[in-house]
């Protein structure tokens, strides 16, 4: 191992580190987690009868539960604070983080509008700028709550851009409020919109717009069922009370997902109907004509399928249907199913993402998780592929028809976000705005590899480090993974990771079958009974980081998220020999149960659920990590985070989870668990919070990786 060692002599060096490795046993072997009362609740699936102990920690609501996750975390962040290294990754991640961040301008009315962060903001602000004039605030989120945890979800305008409506979500919950306002003024307009989830909000005109939502459910509304969700419209001026209820309101109409979209031209509502994450119905309704028909596209969920734009009644659609990498098809919205769908980008090897802007439409594909774009005119004719700056990923290339100028950002794991500006006629682009991170991209490297899964299947995996990285083995490395709901891990910069590789840590990220990176037959290979393909790819790619001497078992972590936070837990429990660390966050850990909370059962075209077959409750009962905690064995050192007001995925998962490994773990490895307060799934945790998430994650990572000081 390499050390910060300063003019250090040996001697005192080898004395500090004994003593520091000490202290880390002393802590290790001292510590006492608090008691977790176990019940007597017992579940009979087919016949087998599951014992579930800690059901209770289900109830949010409860002082019991309350008082539980008071405990844990004293526990969890006396050890944290003990980590002599803690402050200091603070101190470094606040230095990287405290940069102006800026996005792409967008026009509305008569004004450009940006979202900005001046460094270490909790929120982006968002500004607008007419003409010429000094930019000025248009709304921050930095005043909505005094501890930054109420965030902008949303922001949309009206027509003509002299209206806006924006969404906030309060403590992370998906739960939103909309609230409407004069552009121009920013004055509000009428009583905010309450009780919104999983919602778009799609304008028609200056006079209202859509929305969707579930009837709030009976207790806790942060973890009850909800599966019904409804199609609304809101008309400007009147009670939410009195809002128009379009789709969704009777048993053939009930699905668990339910949006609704208007075209540019106000033409056509577009709605989409699914009851899981992949697949979904499609309808359109004219708005031209008010006694106008609801009318079927697809009345099946065979397919994901979306309109993209139209031109008067030609749709352009985008699909999966009999086209596993997507294509786009035209056809008139008089006759819109599929046997008269023409094909107008066809299928190709690689998978198709669409976009529109500037009177174009821009494919991109992703070859080996790598972006390529290519430019077509609304006849069908090919532009140009579009030259990017360098191997990464996109995003953007979206904007209204009569936009002259389009943007984009590339990234890659080691270049921050560089904005481009994009002229659609003559294809040039050049830099918008550079990024200010404090970190030398040219001093670090990232590599595709190649690797075989048990099965025999090759798995892409980019592998990002500094420069000059000896190959001995006893590399510091985090290995992550998600693997599901057909989302796809394109390479992209982090400013936690970068101060991870400023630490001379290696970060790998394997793009597992469940993900979308070669399409829908790459997810399908890694869902419901062959989920377990994922957890094969992920040991996998352990495994070769570990024979190329990257990393060895005693320097190697893994960690996901949501998903990936189920496929760390399958991971550690069915591997724990392999990994010196697992950070599993915000995971899926309860497979049996899984769909009883929330919008959960949306969940089962990836994993199935227990109530399915005999069949797929045992499958599910073979990796599912809560049940497979095993008594005495030596897992790895153990962080869990989660957020007591997730309502995406319940933190019982969590708890439960660390409650069987505080139970049953051998060994001297802390199982510990992280509960943020008053946050939920991720989606707009102020930075002050995320940089104490990062410092305690990598402070709690090197420090059972076995490094008594920072490795450079």
């Amino acid at each position: 191992m390499k050390y910060l060692m300063g003019a250090v002599a040996v001697s005192l060096l080898t004395a500090c580190s004994q003593n520091v490795e000490t202290e880390r046993e002393a802590n290790t072997q001292s510590m006492s987690y608090p008691e977790t009362r176990k019940g007597d609740v017992v579940d009979t699936y087919f016949g087998t009868e599951v014992a579930d102990p800690y059901r209770w920690l289900e109830d949010d609501r409860s002082e019991e539960t309350e008082n539980w996750v008071k405990a844990q975390n004293e526990v969890t962040f006396a050890h944290l604070e003990s980590i002599p290294y803690r402050e200091t990754i603070e101190k470094r991640l606040t230095e990287l983080w405290n940069y102006e961040k800026i996005s792409a301008p967008f026009k509305e009315g008569d004004y450009t509008y940006f979202y900005k962060n001046d460094g270490l903001q909790n929120q982006y602000v968002v500004y607008r700028q007419k003409g010429d004039e000094e930019p000025e605030v248009f709304l921050d989120p930095n005043t909505f709550s005094e501890d930054g945890t109420t965030s902008l979800a949303q922001l949309t305008f009206s027509d003509d851009g002299s209206l806006a409506a924006y969404s906030i979500s309060e403590g992370g919950s998906d739960w939103r409020k909309i609230i409407v306002i004069d552009a121009e003024t920013k004055e509000q307009l009428e009583d905010p919109l309450v009780d919104i989830k999983f919602s778009g909000i799609s304008w028609v005109g200056n006079e209202g717009f859509y929305y969707s939502s579930y009837d709030k459910p009976e207790g806790s509304e942060l973890s009850a069922k909800t599966d019904q969700h409804k199609l609304y419209y809101h008309e400007l001026g009147t009670d939410q009370s009195d809002d128009k209820l379009v789709f969704g309101g009777t048993d053939a109409e009930k699905h668990r997902y339910v949006g609704g979209s208007v075209t540019d031209d106000d033409r056509y509502l577009l709605i989409s109907a699914a009851n899981s994450t992949s697949g979904n119905k499609l309808f359109l309704k004219d708005l031209t004509d008010e006694d106008s028909e609801l009318v079927t596209v697809l009345d099946h969920t065979d397919s994901d399928t979306r309109v993209l734009d139209n031109d008067g009644s030609k749709l352009y659609l985008v699909t999966n249907l009999d086209a596993p990498n997507q294509r786009v098809v035209t056809v008139d919205a008089s006759n819109p199913t599929p046997e008269n769908w023409e094909n107008f980008i066809p299928e190709t090897e690689n998978v198709l993402s669409v976009s529109t802007g500037a009177g174009y439409i821009f494919a991109e594909y992703m070859v080996d998780a790598v972006a390529q774009v290519k430019q077509y005119a609304y006849n069908g004719d090919m532009v140009r592929e579009v030259q990017l700056p360098g191997v990464g990923s996109i995003g953007g290339f979206s904007g209204k028809k009569e936009a002259d100028e389009l943007y984009y950002t590339f990234t890659n794991y080691s270049t921050p976000s560089t904005i481009y500006k994009f002229d659609p006629d003559q294809g040039g682009s050049e830099v918008y705005a550079e990024s200010g991170a404090d970190f030398d991209s040219a001093n670090y490297e990232s590599k595709q590899v190649f690797y075989t899964s048990k099965d025999g299947t090759e798995v892409p995996m980019i592998i990002t480090y500094k420069k000059g990285t000896e190959l001995d083995g006893s590399n510091p490395t985090i290995l992550y993974g998600y693997g599901g709901f057909n989302i796809s891990l394109t390479p992209s910069f982090s400013i936690a990771n970068a101060a991870w590789l400023e630490m001379g840590g290696v970060y790998a990220v394997a793009n597992l079958r469940g993900g979308g990176e070669y399409g829908k037959d790459w997810h399908k290979a890694g869902t419901k009974l062959q989920k377990q393909n994922v957890f094969d790819d992920f040991i996998a790619a352990a495994e070769y980081l570990i024979d190329e001497k990257y990393t060895s078992s005693e320097q190697l972590a893994v960690r996901g998220g949501s998903n990936g936070g189920l496929l760390v837990g399958a991971v550690m429990t069915q591997r724990p020999e392999l990994f010196a660390v697992a950070l599993p966050a915000v995971g899926v850990l309860d497979m049996l149960r899984y769909h009883t909370f929330t919008a959960g059962a949306g969940w089962a075209y990836d994993y199935g659920t227990a109530n399915d077959s005999e069949e797929m409750f045992e499958y599910l009962l073979g990796y599912s990590p809560v049940h497979n905690v095993e008594e005495g064995v030596a897992y790895p050192a153990t962080l869990i985070t989660t957020g007591d007001h997730d309502d995406r995925v319940v933190p019982a998962h969590s708890f439960k989870f660390a409650a069987e490994l505080q139970d049953k773990a051998g060994g001297e490895n802390p199982q510990l668990i992280r509960i943020e307060t008053n946050a939920g799934h991720g989606a707009g945790t102020p930075v002050s919070k995320t940089i104490e998430q990062y410092s305690d994650i990598f402070g709690f990572t090197l420090y059972h990786m076995g490094f008594e000081q920072l490795p450079e």
